[in-house]
C-alpha cells in the first residue's frame, strides 16, 4: 500500500488518476481517496449517472464516507480481486473501509447493491456521511418518499435507499441529502450501504446480508482470476489489467465499454471531452483478444457473439460504435452541468457513430482471426458476416476515411490502409483454412498485394524515412506502432524500424517514453498512454527486449496509479492523468507488451 496524500482543488475536484474503481458487471463507481464515491451511472453503465460530483463537484451527486482529520490513506485491492480496501489514518485511530459492488450466488444481482464496510482498528474515528442524490445530468429533481418500509430517494425511474448500521447517526433528510455521522472503535464493525433499482421493486436485504456478499464478491473475482490461463512474466501487473478490462464488460449484453466514465478532458480546461460509454468496434475487438490471451473464454466469447451480431444486425456497412444493448448511438447533445475543472462542453452521445473508419475491418477480422487460432469454431452465420466484411474490405480500402483517431477531415490514412491489408490478409489466412468460403479467395490475394504497394507507394517518405500519418502529410502518427503486432515488421521490417525511431524522435515528450498520438498534439492534450505501451511492443516483438523493459518499468511507474489502474492520456509538465477513465486501451495495450517482453 502506497501512502496518499487526501487533496481535491479549490474548486473540489479530485485528480482524474486518483480514481479507485469497484464494479458488478453491469455497472461501475469511481472513488476518490478522500471517500467520496463521485461517478456511479446506476443501475447500469449507460444509465445518467446518480453521482456525477466528478463533472460538478459543486452540487453533483455523491457518496461519502469521509473520516475526520485524516493524516493518510493506503489503498489497495485484495489479491485477484476488485474488492477496494482502504486503510485510514488519524491523529486518533485506524480503520479500514471495504468497499464492493456486490453480487449474488449465482452472478450480478437483480438489484444494484453498493456497499461499504467499517472497521475500527486503533483508537477512535469519527466518520461523516453524506449521500446527495444527483440529477441524473439534470434529467429529474430528486425527491424523498417515506415508505412503511425505509426512506427512498428518488431520481427519476431510479429508486434509491441508503442501508446503515444502528450505530449510524443520521443528522439530516431531505429530498436532496441525507447527512450523519459514525464513530467508530477498535474492534466495531459497521455497513453503510446504498441499494438501486429502476423501474421496478427495490430489495431491501438484511445488512447481515450485504456484509457477507462482500466476502462472497471477492471470493467470486478471485475465482475468475483462478481460472485464467495466464503465463507472462509480468504476471501481476497483466491480471490487475485484466481485472481493470472487467470495469468495462456489460454482462446484461456481452458488450464493452470503451471508459467507465465520460466528458474528462483530454486537456483541463480544453473541449475534447467525449463520452466513452459505448462499445468501439476497435476498442471491444482488442478487449476480446485479451481476454483470450489471458484465457478468459466466457468473456471473450460473450464479447465476439455480441460484437458479431450486432454488426449484422446494423448492415450494410460497418459502424465505428454502438451502445451497449447494440443499437446505435444516440447524436452527441451538450448537458448543462460544469465539467471537471471547467472543461466545456460536457457531451452525451458520439458523432464517431456515422464515420467511415476502414481500419474497423482490420479489427473484426483480426479479432475473428485470434479466436479461430484459440481453437474455437465459426458458426455458419458468422462465417458469412466475416466473409461479408473482408468483400466489402476489398471495395473500400481506397476510399478516404475517418482514421484510427476518428478525425474530421477525411484522408487516405496510413492506418487505415495497413488495417485493410490486415484484414485481407487475415481474410485469406482463414479461407485457406476453411473457416471461410473460397469464394473471393484469389481477388482478396491480389488485393491485398495491392494495399501494399499503395502504402510504401503513398505513404512512405523517403526524406524523413518514416511512414506519415497520411498520403500527402508530414506528419507522423504514433498508431503505426500497432502495426508491429499487425505483421507490417514482418514485410517491412527496416521501414518499420525507421518509422519507429522517428516517432520516438518527434512525437515523444522530454523523457522520450511517454507519446503524442500524432503530430500537432502536444498544445492541445495530454500524451497518449497506450501508444507508449504499443512503442514497447515495437521493441519487444522485434527481439529489443532492453529497450521493451526499461520503457515498460518507466511507465509503470509514472502513468499508473496507486492500485494500478490507468486513464486514456497523462500530462507529463502537470505528471497527472486525463481523459476518461479506467481506460481499456491503456489497459489493453499494457497486457500486450507485457507478453512482448517475452518476445510474444
Amino acid at each position: 500500500m502506497d501512502n496518499l496524500p487526501v487533496e481535491r482543488d479549490a474548486d473540489g475536484y479530485a485528480p482524474i488518476h486518483s480514481y479507485a474503481a469497484v464494479g458488478d458487471g453491469r455497472s461501475s463507481a469511481l472513488i476518490a481517496p478522500d471517500g467520496s464515491i463521485d461517478w456511479w451511472c446506476a443501475p447500469c453503465m449507460d444509465a445518467p449517472p446518480l453521482l456525477d460530483r466528478l463533472l460538478d463537484a459543486p452540487a453533483g451527486g455523491r457518496f461519502v464516507l469521509q473520516a475526520r482529520d485524516v493524516q493518510q490513506v493506503q489503498r489497495r485491492y485484495r489479491d485477484q480481486s476488485n474488492v477496494l480496501e482502504t486503510l485510514v489514518h488519524t491523529a486518533t485511530g485506524l480503520a479500514r473501509l471495504t468497499e464492493s459492488l456486490n453480487s449474488g450466488p449465482a452472478g450480478r444481482l437483480p438489484w444494484s447493491e453498493l456497499a461499504r464496510r467499517l472497521e475500527g482498528l486503533d483508537g477512535e474515528i469519527t466518520f461523516d456521511l453524506l449521500y446527495q442524490p444527483g440529477t441524473r445530468a439534470g434529467t429529474c429533481t430528486p425527491w424523498m418518499s417515506d415508505t412503511p418500509n425505509g426512506c427512498v430517494h428518488h431520481a427519476g425511474p431510479v429508486m434509491t435507499m441508503l442501508r446503515y448500521s444502528e450505530q449510524v447517526k443520521i443528522d439530516h433528510c431531505d429530498d436532496r441529502q441525507v447527512r450523519g455521522s459514525l464513530t467508530l472503535r477498535a474492534g466495531e464493525r459497521e455497513i453503510v450501504a446504498l441499494l438501486v433499482s429502476q423501474d421496478e421493486v427495490l430489495p431491501v436485504p438484511p445488512l447481515e446480508d450485504i456484509d457477507t456478499r462482500i466476502d462472497r464478491s471477492d471470493r467470486e473475482w478471485r475465482q475468475w482470476v483462478d481460472d485464467l490461463h495466464c503465463h507472462a512474466s509480468r504476471h501481476a501487473e497483466v491480471i490487475r489489467s485484466a481485472l481493470a478490462l472487467k470495469f468495462l464488460w456489460f454482462a446484461p449484453t456481452g458488450a464493452i465499454a470503451a471508459a467507465v466514465s465520460a466528458s474528462l478532458p483530454e486537456r483541463i480546461g480544453g473541449d475534447k471531452n467525449w463520452d466513452y460509454r459505448y462499445a468501439w468496434v476497435r476498442d471491444a475487438a482488442y478487449v476480446i483478444k485479451t481476454f483470450l490471451r489471458v484465457g478468459a473464454l466466457p468473456d471473450a466469447k460473450a464479447g465476439f457473439s455480441w460484437l458479431m451480431t450486432t454488426i449484422g444486425r446494423h448492415r450494410p456497412g460497418l459502424a465505428p460504435c454502438y451502445t451497449l444493448r447494440g443499437d446505435r448511438v444516440e447524436d452527441e447533445r451538450y448537458i448543462d452541468v460544469p465539467g471537471y475543472r471547467s472543461s466545456q462542453p460536457v457531451r452525451i452521445g458520439n458523432t464517431a457513430t456515422d464515420q467511415l473508419q476502414t481500419c474497423a475491418y482490420g479489427d473484426v477480422l483480426e479479432m475473428a482471426s485470434r479466436m479461430i487460432e484459440a481453437g474455437h469454431i465459426l458458426d455458419p452465420t458468422t462465417a458469412r458476416l466475416l466473409f461479408e466484411l473482408a468483400d466489402e474490405c476489398a471495395d473500400s480500402w481506397m476510399r478516404k476515411d475517418h482514421g484510427f483517431w476518428e478525425l474530421e477531415d477525411p484522408q487516405h490514412y496510413t492506418m487505415s490502409k495497413v488495417e485493410c491489408w490486415m484484414a485481407l490478409r487475415r481474410a485469406c489466412e482463414l479461407a485457406e483454412q476453411g473457416h471461410i468460403t473460397t469464394a473471393r479467395l484469389p481477388r482478396w490475394q491480389r488485393e491485398k498485394e495491392r494495399v501494399l504497394e499503395w502504402i510504401d507507394e503513398h505513404c512512405w517518405d523517403g526524406g524523413r524515412q518514416s511512414y506519415v500519418m497520411h498520403a500527402g502529410s508530414d506528419q507522423l502518427d504514433a498508431s503505426i506502432m500497432l502495426a508491429s503486432r499487425f505483421g507490417l515488421a514482418e514485410v517491412r521490417r527496416e521501414r518499420f524500424v525507421s518509422t519507429r525511431e522517428a516517432i520516438r524522435r518527434e512525437l515523444s515528450d522530454e523523457s522520450g517514453d511517454l507519446l503524442w498520438r500524432y503530430s500537432g498534439m502536444q498544445e492541445c492534450e495530454g500524451t497518449f498512454i497506450s501508444c507508449a505501451f504499443w512503442m514497447v511492443e515495437a521493441y519487444g516483438l522485434l527481439g529489443e527486449a532492453g529497450e521493451a523493459t526499461r520503457l515498460f518499468e518507466s511507465l509503470l511507474a509514472r502513468v499508473q496509479n496507486d492500485l494500478g489502474l490507468m486513464s486514456e492520456m497523462w500530462d507529463p509538465q502537470a505528471e497527472q492523468g486525463l481523459g476518461n477513465t479506467p481506460q481499456g486501451l491503456s489497459h489493453l495495450a499494457l497486457v500486450h507488451a507485457a507478453y512482448a517482453l517475452d518476445g510474444d
